[in-house]
């Protein structure tokens, strides 16, 4: 009897554990987007977390392994991962998720990137010519790029496009609600000033009809100087802005430096899923974006 058991556990052991479409995603969002939409039929993995800086990380042994045996990579784009990705990409020597195939998304291109230039002067920082890749922080371009991964997930795993399909169905209905819940809750945010550590936020700001009135990055990318903050106090002294935002990933020093000689109060948001501790899923994300942002501007 114990060995019909074992045969048995056995047999099941492969439904049980292996997926039926490997993804790797550059930035923990898309790894869940895609989780909302496979379920248990998509292995994801991140290459980064939300408490990391996705500009800056080493293509290690490990990620290059998870790459080499992905179906579909999915990335933000935009140069967002320049410094790695190319390396990536190359060492992993995986031609079915090579840019230009199937099993390559960029998430930021399905999308209208705020911010492009054609003036790619260094001087100016740490810039995206293509446009800022942060469209992660707008619901509704979240929705967008849903729709695209279901099909590309569809188109790679056959077998189960009908469950893509109805999982996709599933998480459309609840995040159109949920937005609606989010819109309604941040209608009292309109017009607010605020100052950016990075300029991370974009689209975030255009959603909720915010106004970025600084940064305490003098350039893009430059960490803040005590010449730029000291202009800042001067410049905010009257409490011109109403909230300081940072990520996660940022030294807080900067704008808490900046918080306690203007009165300004300054918030950290999470800027991905696990920023924060209730930014756990997709809907964590913005449910606590939201509610940082409301009870900081309330005080």
């Amino acid at each position: 009897m114990k060995k019909i058991l074992a045969v048995l556990v056995l047999a099941a052991l492969p439904a049980l554990v292996w997926a039926d479409l490997k993804l790797f995603a550059c930035e923990p969002e898309w790894a869940a987007l895609a989780g909302e939409i496979g379920g248990s039929r998509v292995e994801t993995h991140s290459a980064t977390n939300a408490l990391q800086d996705p500009h800056y990380i080493q293509a290690r042994p490990s990620l290059i392994a998870k790459m080499r045996q992905a179906d579909l990579v999915v990335c933000s784009g935009a140069q967002l991962e320049i410094g790695w990705l190319p390396m990536l990409l190359q060492k992993a020597n995986n031609p079915k998720v090579m840019p230009g195939t199937d099993g390559f998304l960029e998430a930021s291109g399905l999308v209208l990137r705020l911010e492009s230039t054609s003036n790619v002067d260094r001087a100016r920082g740490d810039i995206h010519p293509q446009g800022n890749p942060h469209v992660q922080t707008n619901p509704h371009n979240v929705s967008v790029i849903a729709n695209t991964l279901a099909a590309r997930m569809a188109a790679l795993d056959p077998a189960n496009a009908d469950a893509y399909a109805a999982g996709l169905a599933d998480f459309a209905q609840r995040w159109e609600a949920a937005i609606g819940r989010w819109e309604k809750q941040a209608a009292p945010l309109k017009g607010k000033r605020v100052i950016t550590h990075h300029k991370s936020w974009v689209y975030l700001l255009r959603w909720l009809e915010l106004e970025e009135v600084a940064n305490l990055e003098p350039i893009p990318g430059l960490p803040p100087t005590a010449t730029h903050l000291s202009e800042l106090v001067s410049k905010f002294a009257d409490r011109g802005a109403d909230v300081i935002i940072r990520s996660p990933y940022q030294d807080e020093r900067p704008s808490e430096w900046l918080s306690e000689r203007t009165g300004i109060p300054a918030v950290l948001l999470p800027l991905s899923v696990g920023g924060t501790d209730e930014a756990s899923d997709l809907f964590g994300l913005f449910d606590d974006i939201v509610e940082r942002l409301t009870e900081a501007t309330a005080r």
